[in-house]
């Protein structure tokens, strides 16, 4: 009897034994899985969850818990913090998206959500820069927040005229409907005015660029090409 209780309280000794092992094993195999998950570069989708996860103690370095629990909230983070830049983007004209409506509804300006973006910021700049005394400084500037280039500005006092020369853009550009309200509005009524533009010729760009290059500019950019 005694020896059958001896044999069997070796047999769940080593039982357990192997349990046991078998239990530090799996344990010592989750800790190398989660190192190897930890020691990747994309361990955390969310850019905040990894800077909260840097910030527990680090004997949370292995747990999946805390792991899953930062990138939880880390997502949540990352969304706050975009809608908080793309918000404080609305205060700026040049970076306005969804906010430009606000900026024309300020300044009076009829919004046209048909217009590309670029073109209604411009409209917006050059409503922003048209206050002042009439000047050709002020043309300039109100021109230029439309254009995007150089532009030059000429009077003609014995003709009441002056003249606005677009310098870097060639062809006519795509606002200039715009541009001309907003120099309307400025410009004193017994002035007129005049526009020129520049355009591309064969002999500038002839062995400059390639004729795949050149076939890739539009018409309306060269001399006596389609508008």
């Amino acid at each position: 009897m005694d020896k059958q209780m001896l044999s069997l309280q070796e047999q769940q000794g080593s039982d357990w034994d192997r349990a046991t092992n078998h239990s530090i094993l799996r344990s010592i195999a989750a800790v190398a899985d989660n190192r190897e998950l930890l020691a990747s570069g994309n361990r955390f989708v969310s850019a905040k969850g990894a800077e909260l996860f840097s910030y527990l103690p680090a004997y949370y370095e292995t747990s999946r818990i805390m792991h899953a629990d930062m990138e939880t909230k880390g997502i949540e983070m990352d969304a706050l913090y975009h809608a908080l830049e793309e918000t404080f983007q609305q205060f700026f004209v040049c970076t306005a998206t969804w906010g430009i409506g606000y900026w024309e509804n300020e300044l009076g300006i009829v919004s046209d959500a048909t217009k590309p973006l670029e073109q209604r910021r411009a409209v917006v700049e050059s409503k922003l820069r048209g206050g002042g005394k009439f000047s050709g400084a002020l043309v300039k500037n109100v021109a230029e927040a439309y254009d995007g280039g150089t532009v030059k500005v000429t009077f003609q006092p014995e003709r009441w005229n002056f003249t606005i020369q677009f310098v870097d853009t060639h062809g006519i550009p795509p606002n200039l409907d715009d541009l001309k309200a907003a120099i309307e509005e400025i410009k004193p009524a017994h002035l007129s005015i005049e526009y020129k533009f520049s355009y591309l010729l064969i002999r500038e760009i002839h062995e400059i660029k390639t004729l795949t290059e050149m076939e890739a500019i539009p018409l309306s950019k060269f001399a006596g090409g389609a508008v």
